[in-house]
């Protein structure tokens, strides 16, 4: 994923379904300077920072 779509999904009112790793994840917060996306996993609860790139927009 790029930095820009990362953002547009960040600033939608609707929720776009997005995966890291094959695991859904909420994007919190996106550093496009540094390539890096805070998100937070959905079930476990935990927050990491992950290359933007590695994310993906499940269709």
């Amino acid at each position: 994923m790029q930095a820009k779509r990362a953002e547009e999904i960040l600033n939608s009112p609707s929720t776009v379904e997005v995966l890291y790793q094959h695991n859904s994840v909420w994007i919190e917060k996106v550093d496009p300077q540094n390539g890096l996306a805070q998100v937070k996993l959905l079930g476990p609860g935990n927050q990491i920072e992950v290359p933007i790139a590695d994310l993906q927009e499940r269709h």
